[in-house]
């Protein structure tokens, strides 16, 4: 009985002893490969920074007009007003948008925008924020509350500094929310406002 232990145990010993030799030569050979990627990434950045050494200040400033334009054709202009949508409660009119900024975060294109809304309730507003935080998609911060006066104008303006970057894959949701338009503002009288 106890050699059939010992036979085992020594069988154990030995399997255990290859897996431990298989897994350090495998990660051996990982280790080889980074340091091989991270040899050709240097490389990479050596002759990116060898190029840009040769550029004029003009061809730098025109690459970089390049890469802004770039990132502004990645925009998708109908996925900010999809996500917009699903973020405004309905009782908030959207009075002006203005991008400030598109860049590129990875494989991810965003905006900083200037969003004005228009709404009668703080509190709405409050809770909009909060709730355009919470979805991940949407930083938004209040920079200035203006009255709104004039005939049949009701409520305030809400100007806002809003970083945005849309999630991967299709336009958010809120299922509570779904099925309701968000206007643009319109005076008492039905006319847009600038």
């Amino acid at each position: 009985m106890t050699a059939v232990i010992v036979a085992a145990s020594l069988v154990a010993l030995i399997l255990i002893g290859r897996s431990t030799l298989q897994i350090n030569a495998d990660a051996q050979g990982a280790q080889r490969d980074v340091a091989e990627l991270r040899k050709q990434t240097e490389a990479l950045n050596q002759r990116a920074e060898a190029i840009k050494s040769e550029l004029t200040p003009d061809e730098r400033r025109t690459l970089k007009f390049a890469h802004a334009l770039v990132d502004r054709k990645r925009f998708s202009w109908s996925r900010l007003f999809a996500d917009l949508e699903s973020a405004l409660p309905g009782s908030v009119k959207v009075a002006r948008i203005v991008v400030k900024e598109v860049s590129t975060q990875g494989d991810r294109t965003g905006a900083n925008l200037d969003l004005t809304v228009v709404s009668k309730s703080p509190a709405t507003i409050t809770q909009m924020i909060e709730d355009m935080d919470r979805q991940g998609i949407f930083q938004a911060e209040l920079v200035q509350q203006n009255l709104r006066r004039g005939k049949n104008e009701i409520g305030a303006e809400y100007e806002m500094n809003v970083h945005y970057v849309p999630r991967a894959g299709a336009p958010i949701e809120m299922p509570e929310r779904r099925n309701r338009p968000v206007d643009t503002a319109t005076t008492g009288n039905g006319s847009r406002t600038q």
